[in-house]
């Protein structure tokens, strides 16, 4: 009999032990045993679930484990069994699901199990046999040569701490042929190491994830539904109890959204709002199908790029309010090339059949290129100026004079004195509804990805150090529109002539 088929059967023998169903049979529902028969298919070694908070991968990392420690599934000798979880804490509870799925055990298998709960969190079987939960600390992996590892919640360990423990875990199952799962909601974003896994997995993996396509509506429940596998197999919450949640979190907004995006929707979201820009959700609500028309003159932002960044311009209409962006790479890498060192899959591949991401030059975006893509794209439509880096400011100058353009500068700085007003001025138009733009992936992901930093005196301004990924886009869009605010908002002064005493 197949390991999967044994690993299945041997769980569907044990007991709920907690929760309104306790006492009850495990039933595993349809993706809990095709992720089973995927992870222990022959010649796999390492499974990665990807699924929202509350669909039974309790019962799957605990039902595997107790039935490895018994031999249920598999018999080889000296079994040893590490779960590790984020915080000690976590562990606790891991090792607790695990001694409750244990009192469904056979009376006579039952009298073999030792139970150690204090500074170790053990649960051994017939003196040979030993699951260990451990916190995620790269020290606790230390000696360790697991048969089967389960790393739980691996996409809210400390990025390097879990990184350097995963290394040591997979390191150690090699020297027993042993198999790895990881069973987690989603990360933040596609640079975490747990999204690099389902997006781009090692041969001998097996990936299962249950998350929506990005910048749906949060009470989708066709989405929903999609990233709660178990809801409709009385798993966790019911779908009516995840409507009304979704309605919750619309009107609280904020990070009680966020979290419900990074939660409940498993997408790869933050679900901080400390340092954030803005969440996407407040994002979203730029976008509309059909924005106002260009009204007025046009006033440009850029944001030059380097070896290995991209090039973007945002071209704002004050008058209106109407945004437009986009953004350039070099050709050389390829965009499929670059989405797969930036881990956002075919991402920048999707964003150039939409139009909003261009390639030109070789390996550096050629600054006269691009500012004649800028004027291209106007078709002719009058600019009040561009807004520049006064950084490169140089650089800037010989690139309109190349591309053959007259138009007014305005330099900026990146510091807190013009990045703290422009950053501010950019998010108030945005909550104010002075922006609206048509649905573009490159703005919602850079917005996704892009967060602040925060001076003693309370003033903020984008940082591109601190940043997930790519927010060139930003950066330039605040910079047009920052401008743009302060032009339609500075008084103009009327002169009143002369008067004669």
């Amino acid at each position: 009999m197949a390991k999967a088929k044994k690993a299945i059967d041997f769980i569907q023998t044990l007991n709920v032990p907690e929760g309104p169903k306790a006492g009850k049979p495990i039933k595993l529902a349809p993706f809990q045993r095709q992720f089973i028969k995927g992870s222990l298919k022959r010649g796999n070694r390492i499974g990665v679930l990807s699924v929202a908070r509350g669909n039974g991968k309790s019962a799957i990392s605990g039902g595997l484990a107790l039935g490895h420690l018994v031999g249920a599934w598999d018999d080889q000798p000296r079994r040893e069994i590490i779960v590790a979880a984020r915080t000690q804490a976590q562990a606790n509870i891991v090792w607790s699901y695990v001694a409750g799925l244990a009192l469904s055990l056979d009376p006579a298998i039952y009298e073999r199990l030792t139970f150690r709960r204090g500074q170790r969190l053990e649960i051994a079987f017939d003196g040979d046999h030993v699951i260990k939960c451990i916190s995620a600390q790269p020290q606790n992996a230390l000696g360790t040569s697991p048969t089967l590892c389960i790393m739980d919640e691996r996409a809210h360990w400390d990025d390097a701490k879990g990184d350097e423990l995963e290394s040591a875990l997979l390191s150690g199952l090699g020297k027993r042929d042993g198999t790895a799962l990881m069973i987690s909601t989603s990360a933040s974003s596609n640079a975490h190491s747990f999204s690099r896994w389902l997006d781009d997995p090692p041969v001998h993996s097996y990936v299962q994830e249950h998350r929506p396509q990005p910048g749906l509506p949060v009470d989708d429940m066709a989405s929903i539904l999609l990233a709660n596998p178990g809801a409709k197999h009385g798993i966790g919450s019911s779908p009516a109890w995840l409507e009304a949640q979704a309605a919750m979190a619309i009107a609280r907004g904020g990070s009680v959204l966020s979290k419900f995006r990074l939660y409940n929707r498993n997408e790869r979201t933050s679900g901080e709002r400390r340092d954030r820009l803005m969440t996407l959700d407040e994002w979203l609500e730029v976008e509309s199908s059909e924005p106002p028309p260009r009204e007025g003159h046009a006033i440009v932002g850029i944001d030059l790029g380097g070896t290995a960044s991209m090039s973007a311009a945002a071209m704002y209409w004050p008058s209106s309010g109407r945004l437009e962006v986009f953004g350039a790479f070099g050709s050389d890498p390829t965009l499929e090339d670059r989405g797969q060192r930036d881990a956002v899959g075919d991402g920048y591949v999707e964003m150039a059949g939409r139009g909003e991401l261009v390639t030109m030059g070789q390996k550096v975006v050629p600054a006269d290129s691009f500012i004649a893509e800028i004027v291209k794209r106007l078709e002719g439509w009058p600019m009040a100026c561009m807004v520049g880096d006064r950084y490169r400011k140089g650089e800037f100058q010989e690139a309109l004079f190349a591309a053959g353009v007259r138009v007014p500068i305005v330099w900026r700085g990146n510091g807190f004195k013009d990045g703290g007003e422009d950053t501010a001025r950019f998010t108030k138009a945005v909550f104010d509804g002075r922006v609206s733009m048509a649905p573009s992936r490159l703005m919602a992901s850079a917005i996704n990805d892009c967060v602040v930093v925060t001076d003693d005196s309370g003033n903020s301004k984008l940082t591109k150090k601190r940043s997930l990924g790519r927010i060139d886009p930003v950066s330039a869009a605040s910079l047009a529109i920052a401008e743009g605010v302060r032009r339609m908002d500075r008084p103009v002064t009327q002169s009143k002539g002369l008067t004669w005493a």
